[in-house]
């Protein structure tokens, strides 16, 4: 690993319905081009995914709840099983980041819905219940920060001052939990979207999968670990046993705002179970398949919308990185 990548680990690490409501977001300075070019900035340019580059395909199901039709007319949310390709990653746009870096933190999930009829739902989560800042352009700010603050920058550096003044953003880099497997901790969208059901009826939503346990590790024990040991636990689990996630749609009230991924929804709202992930195997992960495979946002059927202006920058991003690693 470079130099400069070892240093901006050590740099994130130490610095670590009608009457819902909508913050105020003034108009964009940058633009989906510019965020892929933080990331670069930021993490290196690789010509592979700009973020949450290193990770694991795995093949399984889904089984929709009966309680899924009830919320959506999505389709595969209509009591039909549908097969799936999850990928799991960890953070930052480093191929060969230690699973036990600070920097890892977040874990990803992404999730591909392949219907009988070939058509295809993403969902794109990560391991906190929150995004550190609050749009594109703060993601863009807080990035170039901490690129800005490496080895023998001065104090404050350009990522204290930002945190100083984006406390979430602190909160995001300082509390993530320590996974003792990517089967073992709970998965968020953290944006929100506008489920309609076949009579009309709409709420909004942020997805949740919830592991059938939940296992951490202390900072001791997470440190003791290997570089790689998240892809070894994990390619050694499935092939004993499947790996189940129980996907949720957590509902919001009218007072929740929906367009601030920075902001996450108490836990007392209610949640609709939607079904349950299975994988069963490893999937194809051969160079070929990793850039063939990508997940988009706003890739979303009939009956689900997206309610953060977020969904769709990101899903303009996206592309630019896809055909980057080409």
């Amino acid at each position: 690993m470079k130099q400069v990548q070892l240093t901006l680990l050590l740099v994130i690490s130490g610095a670590l319905s009608s009457g819902i409501a909508y913050a105020q977001h003034d108009t964009l300075k940058y633009d989906p081009k510019d965020l892929v070019t933080a990331l670069h900035t930021t993490f290196g340019e690789h010509h592979a995914r700009a973020v949450h580059t290193k990770g694991l395909f795995f093949d399984g199901t889904f089984s929709p709840s009966k309680d899924a039709a009830a919320i959506t007319k999505a389709k595969h949310l209509q009591n039909k099983s549908s097969n799936v390709i999850v990928r799991f990653s960890d953070f930052t746009g480093i191929p060969d980041i230690p699973d036990n870096a600070g920097p890892a933190n977040p874990r990803g999930m992404a999730i591909k819905f392949i219907m009988d009829d070939s058509s295809a739902t993403d969902i794109v989560g990560h391991s906190f219940n929150g995004f550190p800042t609050e749009n594109s352009d703060q993601f863009h700010d807080l990035l170039l920060s901490i690129a800005r603050s490496g080895e023998g920058a001065l104090k404050p550096t350009a990522l204290d001052s930002f945190l100083a003044t984006h406390p979430i953003a602190k909160t995001f880099l300082t509390t993530q939990k320590l996974p003792a497997s990517y089967a073992t901790i709970a998965y968020f969208g953290v944006n929100a979207f506008k489920f309609t059901n076949r009579k009309g009826k709409s709420c909004y939503i942020r997805y949740q999968f919830i592991p059938e346990e939940e296992k951490l590790l202390t900072a001791q024990e997470y440190n003791n670990k290997d570089a790689d040991y998240l892809i070894n636990e994990i390619k050694n689990r499935i092939a004993k046993k499947p790996v189940v996630f129980k996907m949720y749609a957590q509902i919001a009230e009218n007072i929740d705002v929906i367009d601030n991924p920075s902001v996450a929804w108490p836990n007392t709202r209610r949640k609709v179970f939607l079904g349950t992930v299975t994988l069963t195997r490893l999937a194809d992960n051969s160079e070929a398949a990793d850039k063939a495979l990508f997940f988009i946002p706003n890739n979303i059927p009939a009956g689900i919308e997206p309610a953060d202006p977020m969904i769709d920058f990101r899903s303009k991003a996206y592309p630019i990185s896809v055909k980057e690693r080409q």
